[in-house]
């Protein structure tokens, strides 16, 4: 999840690096094609954001499990092994490794003016995204929590996944054509996220002792390149 330089798409690329990342990154691929569908009937905008209804309370559910899905696959990746189930307090130690709260998301299109989201902007100070908060509620007492199913929250946890994808895979090409050529606007240092709809802005200060140093070719023939991150127990 470190920036790294030289070969970093190979690296990427290598069986050890993760297993299957295909398959989250089609998952991400059909809630974002569900999203758009709803898009068709919530026009994305500001004054929207507290729309509620049953396709977005659906699809809120599964964008937060498949956010739960990459949270506990980075953790397993690199040998995290605390007994019970794993909640939030677990997922937050990835910040020290992944830099989430640092990703920013851009929707490309939005009524009211730009509209830019930073998913885990909040866990640092607060210990849990408020929209992850949303979505226990709205999953244990929906009745009650209805309303927290909403275009706002939803929006949030669609980006989450979209963040865990950067920062996991950048830009989700593991073929032989891979490319980390990006794409941007006029100017706004964003780039093509996975998915090519939203857009993504990378952490672009993080301290050199944090990134990943290496030249390609002295490490493309070591069978298991990676030390795992050691995340507290």
């Amino acid at each position: 999840g470190k920036y790294s330089e030289g070969g970093r798409w190979m690296y990427m690329q290598h069986p050890k690096f993760c297993s299957e990342p295909e398959h989250f990154i089609r998952a991400f691929g059909i809630i974002q094609k569900d999203l758009l569908e709803i898009f068709n009937y919530i026009e994305p905008d500001d004054r929207n954001l507290q729309t509620y209804s049953y396709r977005v309370h659906e699809l809120f559910m599964r964008a937060c499990i498949e956010v739960e899905a990459n949270f506990k696959a980075i953790l397993e990746e690199n040998g995290y092994s605390r007994s019970g189930d794993w909640r939030i307090l677990d997922y937050r130690k990835i910040e020290a490794s992944h830099f989430l709260s640092m990703y920013e998301i851009k929707l490309p299109t939005w009524r009211s003016g730009t509209k830019i989201l930073k998913p885990f902007d909040d866990w640092v100070a607060s210990g849990k995204p408020a929209w992850y908060q949303d979505y226990h509620a709205a999953k244990h007492d929906r009745h009650r929590s209805f309303t927290k199913a909403n275009l706002e929250n939803l929006l949030l946890s669609v980006a989450g996944v979209a963040v865990l994808l950067g920062a996991q895979f950048l830009d989700g090409h593991f073929g032989s054509s891979a490319t980390l050529l990006a794409t941007f606007g006029p100017g706004d240092g964003f780039e093509n996220a996975i998915g090519s709809y939203f857009r993504i802005k990378f952490p672009d200060n993080l301290p050199l002792a944090e990134r990943y140093s290496f030249t390609w070719p002295s490490i493309k023939s070591d069978p298991d390149p990676f030390e795992n991150f050691p995340y507290p127990p």
